[in-house]
């Protein structure tokens, strides 16, 4: 999709993202999932929303997969050379809280045991 066919907006919800791209809305979910420079943020009503930028993401994941064949890793290291994510280290939102909760959890085990003494 060229760039001036899209409306003059700063975010789209899942719904129309889903429509623009021809993908359902699991498969952008599982792609959210996958690729860590998809993120979707939430409107006050708990709407996912995207930015343009991952629209344009999209977009092009589905033409390296659909069109080009590649797989989800050899698209995921185009996309990044492509947007400029190339060499940045990305930690998973999810992975990043199970981190976290891991770190409270010792911590509060450290706590305990200073409590002992």
């Amino acid at each position: 999709m060229k760039q001036d066919a899209k409306p003059d907006k700063l975010f789209f919800p899942l719904e129309e993202i889903s429509r623009r791209s021809k993908l359902d809305t699991d498969t952008i979910e599982a792609w959210e999932k996958e690729f860590y420079f998809l993120n979707a943020g939430r409107t006050g009503s708990g709407k996912k929303i995207f930015r343009r930028k991952d629209l344009d993401i999209i977009l092009r994941l589905k033409q390296l997969l659909e069109a080009d064949g590649l797989t989800l890793a050899g698209a995921k290291r185009k996309i990044e050379v492509e947007f400029g994510l190339a060499g940045r280290t990305h930690i998973h939102p999810e992975r990043l809280k199970k981190t976290l909760f891991q770190i409270r959890a010792q911590l509060k085990d450290i706590a305990t045991d200073l409590d002992k003494l």
